[in-house]
């Protein structure tokens, strides 16, 4: 089975630029008390509260912030 972060980047690679922002959450909805970050999606809970009402551009600035802390 492929692991979060291996999922999380298919996702990353999958999404078209001129489609609307799918949300990354791959129901794997466990915090980590060290890092803050979903364990599935590597979202905040703030992230993941806003994300409902989010722009696209903002989406997208997420994204790239989760791809940079599942490569970390």
């Amino acid at each position: 089975m492929n692991s979060a972060r291996e999922l999380l980047l298919e996702k990353w690679r999958a999404l078209d630029a001129g489609a609307g922002v799918p949300s990354p959450c791959i129901s794997v909805c466990r915090m980590d008390a060290a890092t803050g970050w979903c364990e599935g999606c590597f979202r905040t809970l703030d992230e993941i509260a806003a994300w409902g009402l989010a722009s696209d551009a903002e989406r997208r600035r997420v994204w790239r912030a989760l791809v940079e802390r599942a490569q970390a």
